[in-house]
Formats: structure tokens, sequence, C-alpha cells
């Protein structure tokens, strides 16, 4: 319990991250929108696409929805462990640290003779999400003296971690002069898997008989503890690794659904259903299962808190030896399925200002005139072990010129109420740029921000003659 609070303050505060891309959605001049709805709009014309290997997506986000680095680091008159204290009891336990890394390895598309966009490509994938367990926090931190008949809940642990290869393959046509529908299919590669949710049990300090030499009762009731992990029962080598990103490790399936619908003229709707999906683990599962009850009677103080200073952490080493004596860990090797973190995406957009490229209007109905002005709404939403992440996006879109367009984006979600992010495309002929970046406005000072956002990519593309 010792290390429980300084491993998700600080670690957690320097690896957090997250999953959406609000400027990338409906961005329709990079391919790699399609990633996030696979039924969006295509450039007119663009005839393929090619992707540069290793640099046509690079994405990672960082964020933490209670805490930032500068509320426990930063310079301040009050002392750091008054500091850790009121964030501790600030934070809830459905307060969380996550972290989401792409790195897209081939991208390819190309539209067929039958106006259906073909696009396929190989990402890799990091997703990590750890819930704050506040009670074992406060344990940890100050101890149980103030805590006799408080039950902590140790159910509160809950994380899970995946390294995983995608292949995909998807298609998108536009029906009708109003409807862009696609779908894509994937395979999922594991590398890594661990996960550890739906946990249960509490710890309650008692007092017990006052003639006995230790009059506290020390009980944990109704432990059901799971860690379930694949991949990680011997240390393997990197050609093992290489061999489970290439469709070596435990596999999966999954689709991603998307459809966009001009509503009229100036307004367009979209939305998307990505990762309905699981992954099969088969291949070097172990799996760790601690159930029961006990009543710990061999410590004789109330546990000291973890500042108390020198000499007192070997008491929670007594705990720790008693719990795997009484408590004892059985380790499973049977398969499990593990789904894939469902997510939503959802946009409306108001179009105005000039016609792309001069022309007057959509005479002929074609539904393909952009104007080069748009604002607009989306949604994200994200399932995870304790309920959806959500997020809701204002966004402002313009073309500048030919060969740049821009947009941005203030979104609200579970880090803040201020994330301003900023993303612009560079169309260069044959040759497509583009970036996007959230939280600007603490880019300043980013030890204060909650969350941080970079995407980046390089594309070739080839129109129609």
């Amino acid at each position: 319990m010792k290390v429980i609070t300084l491993f998700f303050i600080a670690f957690g505060l320097s690896v957090a991250m997250a999953q959406n891309k609000q400027v990338l959605y409906g961005l329709e001049e990079v391919p790699q929108a399609l990633l996030t709805n696979p039924g969006g709009k295509m450039p007119a014309g663009q005839k393929a696409h090619f992707g540069i290997p290793l640099l046509s997506q690079i994405h990672v986000n960082g964020g933490a929805s209670g805490v930032s680095v500068y509320d426990i680091f930063g310079e301040s008159t009050v002392d750091i462990n008054t500091r850790i204290q009121e964030k501790i009891f600030e934070m809830s336990e459905k307060d969380f640290f996550t972290a989401t890394q792409q790195l897209e390895l081939i991208s390819f598309g190309w539209r067929g003779n039958n106006e259906i966009y073909y696009s396929g490509g190989v990402y890799q994938e990091l997703d990590f999400i750890s819930y704050f367990p506040r009670d074992l926090a406060i344990l940890a931190w100050e101890g149980n003296a103030d805590y006799i008949g408080y039950r902590f809940d140790l159910g509160q642990v809950s994380a899970t971690a995946d390294l995983l290869t995608v292949y995909h393959f998807g298609v998108n046509k536009k029906i009708g002069k109003r409807l862009t529908a696609g779908v894509r299919a994937k395979v999922y590669s594991s590398i890594f898997s661990a996960s550890s949710t739906d946990n249960k049990g509490t710890f309650v300090t008692e007092l017990g008989d006052e003639n006995s030499e230790n009059i506290y009762e020390h009980n944990i009731e109704g432990a059901d503890f799971l860690l379930r992990t694949s991949g990680l029962t011997n240390s393997p080598t990197s050609s093992e690794v290489v061999g489970r990103a290439f469709l070596g490790g435990n596999l999966g399936v999954g689709l991603d659904m998307g459809a966009t619908y001009e509503v009229t003229d100036r307004i367009t709707a979209s939305a998307s259903v990505l990762d309905v999906g699981a992954i099969f683990h088969n291949k070097n599962v172990e799996s760790f299962r601690a159930q029961g009850d006990y009543t710990l009677d061999g410590i004789e103080l109330i546990f000291p808190p973890l500042n108390a200073g020198e000499g007192t952490f070997p008491y929670y080493d007594d705990l720790e030896d008693e719990l795997e004596r009484e408590i004892p860990v059985d380790t499973i090797t049977s398969g499990y399925t593990e789904m894939r973190p469902l997510k939503l995406n959802a946009g409306a957009t108001y179009s105005f200002g000039k016609f792309v490229g001069g022309q007057e209007c959509d005479c002929l109905h074609k539904g393909q005139i952009e104007r080069t002005q748009a604002v607009g709404l989306q949604y994200y939403s994200i399932f995870r072990p304790k309920g959806p992440q959500m997020a809701g996006t204002f966004f402002y879109y313009r073309r500048l010129w030919d060969f740049l367009s821009a947009k941005a984006t203030y979104t609200v979600d579970s880090y803040s109420f201020s994330n301003v992010g900023i993303g612009a495309v560079v169309d260069l002929g044959k040759f497509i740029f583009y970036f996007a970046a959230d939280n600007i406005l603490s880019y300043g000072n980013l030890a204060k921000a909650k969350s941080v956002s970079l995407q980046l990519g390089f594309n070739i593309k080839i129109d129609e003659e």
C-alpha cells in the first residue's frame, strides 16, 4: 500500500492520455479521418492515397481527469504533503488516468471503377486506463487511526492495459446524392494485455477486546480480486514481440461503421461506431485470483500514515506477509475474451461562405460543391470499465487557400472546460501534411494542463486527371 499514492499521482501524471480525436474527425482532406468515420465524405476527384510508412499518422494524447502536475509539483507556499493530501480528498474513485498512443505502419486507399473508395492499413496501438483508488490512497497516506469503523472499498482498484497491432480494410461509397456510408473490418493481434476490473471487498478496523494485547481487529471482508494477463508469462524476446505484432499473438476481430448525410446544401450530419469487437486470449495466458475473508490480529498498532517517518513501514510489510499466507493467490491458465473499448462519434456541420474553387453554386445538385467555411458540434464517447467517458466539441473550419485549411475546436470533457485545439492541412498537390494539437492555451506551462494531444502525418495522394 505504501506505493499506491505515489504510483497513481506521480506516474499517472507523467503518462496519462486519452483517445478523442476531435480535430481529425470530419477533416475530409486527411485520409486518416476515415479511421474516425469509415463513412466520411471523400474529397471529390481523389483517386488514391498512400501513407508514408511510420509517418502517415503519429498520435499521442495526454491527460488526467482530477489533477495536474502543477497541482502537486508547481511553485507554492503550501507544503507538498498538504497538496497531495488535498488532492486525494478532492478526487473520487471515478477519476482516472488513461494512456493511448497510435503509430500507423502502413496506409493506403484507392477509388474503384464502381466509385467505392477502398482503404486499409496496419497500425500499432497502446491503450491504458487506471481509476484512482481513493480509499486505498487515504489508507496509505493517512493510516487508519481516524477511520475506526470505516469500510475502505478495495473494489476501487480497476485498470486495463493493451498493446496490440490492428489490421484493417474498409469500403466507402456515396449512395445517391446525399448519403455516404462505410464499413471497416479489423483483425487485432495482441502483444501484451493485462486487466483487473470488477474487484470486490472491504477493509475495516474495529475495536476488539480491551483485555487483549491487540484491541483492534483489522478485517478483510468479501475480497475477490482478479488480474488477467496474456503475453506476460515469460520475458518475451524481441523476435517474439515482433511475431505477436504480425498476427502471431492472441487474435480478435472487430468492425467500424459510419455514415454522413447531407441534410441540405449547408447542413451535414455524421456518426460512427468504432471497435465493435473482441480479442480472444488463449496463448501465454496467466490470471491471478485472490478470494476470501480474514481477520488480522497479529499487528498491535494502528497502521501509520505513509508520511509518518522512518521505521513505520514494517507494519505494511507485516500486513503484506499476513495477506499472502491467509488469502492465497490462485493461478489460472484458462483463456478469456476481452471486449474492445467501444467508441461513438457524431457530428453536425453548417457550411457557409464562398464555394471552394471559385464555383458559384451546386447547379447540378450533385452535393459535391464545398464551401470555404463551416461551424459545427461533435460528440464523442468511449465505454470504459466504470462507465462511458464523454466529450462535446464546438468547431470552426476554414479553407484559407487552395493549399491550406484549418480547424479550431473548443472541447468540454472529463479533463477540463477550456480545451482549445487547432489543426491544419497543407495540400501541395501530391503531398499532404497535417497536424493537430489540443489544449494549446496551456502550452505556456504544460504542467498546468490536465490533457495534452498531438497528431501529425504525411501522405501522398493521386487525383483523377
